[in-house]
């Protein structure tokens, strides 16, 4: 899963970007446009406490890319190089400016729901124009000769240009899986899923200050649209936490009256954006999280391992960690009846333990 953070100028994108990647940022002399990237691991205490159990040689979390690309504008979304950085991410990450300080400049008032629009209205204009494009070529084509396909395609941009028309994001156009697949290789702007990061400002009430910050400021109608998300961070809090040992970082995040770090809950809420859940192999040798599409079958998720287990598939022993962890052992699991075979067509849940049975 590859992220791309987005935003326009000092609302704290590279901070988040420092944050989740722990990785230093020079600056982009050499090329204004180039993206900076890097991978974060999953933290996932489900894996930890099976790992704890099992003792294995390698414990292997699964991993998110990033890439903090340049300050977003009309401008760069118009240069090839800038556009490709986006267009090759899975999603985007919003970083909206919402805390005040005067050393720190800003284009207008501090006012998260119209930067929200703003870049929403750019990137759905950069996409209408490559519609439009489209059109014309398969248009043309069409004189010349009619293809099915070419008319399938032809009628779904027409719908699309309609949509962009009216200023909605592809994101929330009703589309078939056949649909998906055949604008799949435009990999437009609008159409990734959209997670919105509300980078607020220090305080004693941080924890209350983060859930009630969608509300806030106002966000909340187009944070509930389709593939859209939202959540609020401090960058300031967070990049501090970043640099501290498990045991000071707890005792830091439980003075500003928050449980998790925005790490965690910025990689969760973007698994649920995308419909993503994980599941496990654990072993002697290794504990594994794999990361597959909810609703996945056995058989799917065994191709995520390997090719070859996809393709000589008989069973999937399958157990809810939680189910593992409280037997203790699979031995034990056996005798309860909670560890049972299921087949090609069984649907994944997310903490399935899961170790597969083929011919291979």
């Amino acid at each position: 899963m590859k992220t791309g953070i987005i935003g326009l100028p000092q609302v704290g994108k590279t901070s988040l970007f420092v944050m989740l990647t722990k990785q230093q940022v020079a600056q982009r002399s050499g090329n204004p446009r180039e993206a900076h990237l890097g991978v974060t691991k999953v933290p996932d205490d489900r894996l930890d406490r099976l790992a704890a159990l099992c003792n294995p040689k390698k414990l292997v979390h699964a991993s998110v890319e990033y890439a903090d690309v340049a300050a977003l504008s009309k401008e760069a979304l118009n240069e090839t190089a800038f556009a490709a950085n986006l267009r090759n991410v899975d999603a985007l990450a919003h970083v909206v400016r919402a805390f005040e300080d005067d050393s720190i400049a800003h284009v207008g008032a501090i006012d998260p729901l119209r930067d929200i629009k703003n870049i929403d209205f750019d990137l759905l204009v950069n996409d209408l124009g490559q519609v439009e494009k489209r059109l014309e070529r398969v248009e043309k084509d069409l004189k010349k000769m009619k293809l099915a396909e070419s008319e399938r395609e032809f009628e779904l941009l027409k719908r699309a240009k309609i949509h962009l028309e009216t200023e909605r994001p592809l994101r929330e156009m009703e589309m078939t899986p056949e649909d998906k697949k055949r604008i799949r290789g435009f990999m437009f702007l609008s159409e990734k899923p959209m997670l919105y990061v509300l980078n607020i400002g220090e305080s004693a009430t941080l924890g209350k200050d983060q859930e009630e910050a969608v509300a806030k400021y106002g966000i909340g109608g187009v944070s509930s649209r389709p593939n859209t998300a939202a959540l609020a961070v401090c960058a300031k809090v967070e990049a501090e936490l970043a640099e501290m040992n498990d045991e000071d970082a707890a005792e830091f995040l439980s003075s500003y009256g928050l449980t998790e770090s925005g790490l965690v809950r910025l990689i969760r809420k973007s698994y649920e954006l995308l419909g993503l859940i994980s599941f496990f192999t654990v072993g002697e040798d290794e504990c594994r999280a794999w990361t597959v599409e909810r609703g996945s079958k056995a058989v799917n998720a065994a191709g995520a391992i390997h090719t070859d287990l996809e393709h000589h598939f008989i069973r999937a022993e399958t157990i809810h960690w939680d189910q593992l962890l409280d037997a203790g052992s699979e031995a034990e699991a056996r005798n309860r009846g909670t560890l049972r075979l299921e087949g090609k067509e069984y649907i994944v849940k997310d903490g399935d333990v899961m170790h597969i049975r083929h011919s291979g």
